[in-house]
């Protein structure tokens, strides 16, 4: 799974978080969680503890999107079989299915090619009647791979205002609350064009603590931020935003516009959804590893966010707090932890949150700690790297990682560096994932005198 594993696993402690790695993101893909979660026994669909007679519909679709949609659709196809008469989602992880089609888009700005694809996933729920059970593979990426504009704003409408709320450090929530309310499809719109269809909703998500209405802007689920929330953020934010799309919020806070969907709409009569794999279900698989390894294992949290700097200060810490003390484990330790952390862009280089948390991790590594991250969907930022890894001997000038840092370009730094993981697309999005890897106390006081050596 990792391209340069290879190149990259030049210690054990390296090693040993290269497979809680891998191990957390297989466990996330949809080939193991639909099977586990959805089966067909005669005309009884069971979705995660809930049944639908298939004997009460017409037919049967899949609709969705995502950076797994594709694969979803896939293992949705090996339960259902011909039961599945027809489907569209929108990708940038493309797989060859039989009965779905697959339109291509883009992530993490959404593209003309996005929106034709939607455009034909749109054209196919408006068929959908009460006789209709339609299956939502929705996953993370299908904010900007499902472009829907709404009303008179165009796709570079769209492209722009995404630009500057990837930049600007907000939270998920706070940029898809505004991405629902320029959007055709999300925040629940998507729901509403399908009534009076039975919809289920298979989701895996990628949001810290599972907001529904957040997982790729909540396509068929209530939606309880309001055209309010999204220009709060515009201005919390102080975002450059299109005319078109300023214009079009402050319209819809005057009421000129209507709302996203809410709990009581009726459009949701009809709907259900139901979380598959998520965060944890990436961390339990690591942390299984790390204990077949001879770790001992602690997952820290899977609700991780803010500031990816920040969040590395912390996570060393802990670290060194295990090093040093034994608390709150003993080495040798694998501590883990998910969620999603942001960067606030202020350079122009290229990189994203994983490598910027590796990288402020490096600048002052103990020896005896070895840390890597990743995002489970294998992109990192703009880059075509899913994260990083790094150790004690990752930085040698601590001048120049600061300024790799500054610029928002540590990307190039880590590739000069071997601290660049690669994996190219993996068929999941469930977040992010780090690994802490601590050694026993004999085998770092051996680390630190070989560094001690050198100098």
């Amino acid at each position: 799974m990792i391209e340069n594993r290879a190149q990259l696993a030049t210690t054990d402690a390296r090693d040993v978080a290269l497979a809680c790695l891998e191990a957390g993101i297989d466990a996330g893909h949809p080939r193991r969680v639909i099977h586990d979660a959805i089966a067909l026994e005669g005309e009884t669909l069971h979705v995660a503890g809930a049944t639908y007679d298939c004997s009460a519909y017409d037919e049967i679709i899949v609709l969705g999107g995502g950076n797994a949609a594709a694969h979803v659709a896939v293992a949705l196809e090996d339960v259902l079989g011909d039961r599945i008469d027809r489907g569209v989602v929108v990708t940038d992880d493309p797989t060859e299915t039989e009965y779905v089609t697959v339109c291509e888009g883009d992530h993490p700005v959404p593209s003309e090619r996005g929106v034709g694809g939607t455009r034909r996933l749109l054209e196919a729920a408006d068929t959908a009647d009460e006789r209709t059970l339609v299956l939502a593979a929705i996953t993370g990426g299908g904010s900007a791979l499902m472009a829907a504009p709404a009303g008179e704003l165009s796709l570079a409408d769209l492209q722009a205002t995404t630009d500057a709320l990837l930049e600007s450090g907000a939270d998920i929530h706070e940029i898809n609350a505004v991405r629902k309310h320029c959007s055709a499809l999300k925040g629940g719109q998507l729901a509403r064009r399908l009534a009076p269809a039975t919809v289920v909703g298979i989701l895996l998500s990628d949001v810290v603590g599972n907001d529904l209405s957040v997982i790729a802007s909540g396509p068929v689920a209530p939606d309880e931020s309001t055209f309010e929330d999204a220009r709060s953020v515009i201005d919390r934010y102080d975002l450059d935003v299109p005319e078109t799309v300023a214009a079009r919020l402050e319209r819809g806070r005057a009421g000129a516009v209507p709302e996203t969907p809410g709990p009581d709409d009726p459009a949701f009569e009809r709907v259900s959804n139901h979380i598959v794999a998520d965060g944890m279900t990436v961390l339990e698989a690591a942390r299984e590893v790390a204990a077949e390894r001879g770790y001992d294992p602690l997952i820290l949290s899977a609700r991780v966010r803010g500031e990816a700097r920040e969040a590395a200060t912390t996570h060393v810490a802990i670290a060194e707090e295990v090093l040093a003390t034994e608390v709150p484990v003993s080495p040798p330790a694998v501590l883990l932890s998910g969620g999603e952390t942001t960067v606030t862009v202020t350079g122009d280089g290229t990189g994203g949150p994983n490598q910027e948390f590796v990288t402020s991790a490096a600048l002052d590594l103990e020896p005896g700690i070895t840390v890597a991250a990743v995002d489970t969907d294998g992109i990192d930022g703009p880059s075509d790297a899913a994260g990083g890894v790094v150790d004690d001997r990752t930085v040698d000038a601590s001048e120049r990682a600061r300024d790799a840092l500054a610029a928002n370009d540590v990307f190039p730094y880590l590739a000069d560096r071997n601290g660049l993981v690669k994996t190219g697309p993996t068929g999941t999005n469930l977040n992010d994932l780090r690994v802490l890897v601590v050694a026993e106390p004999s085998a770092a006081d051996g680390r630190a005198a070989d560094e001690a050596s050198r100098r």
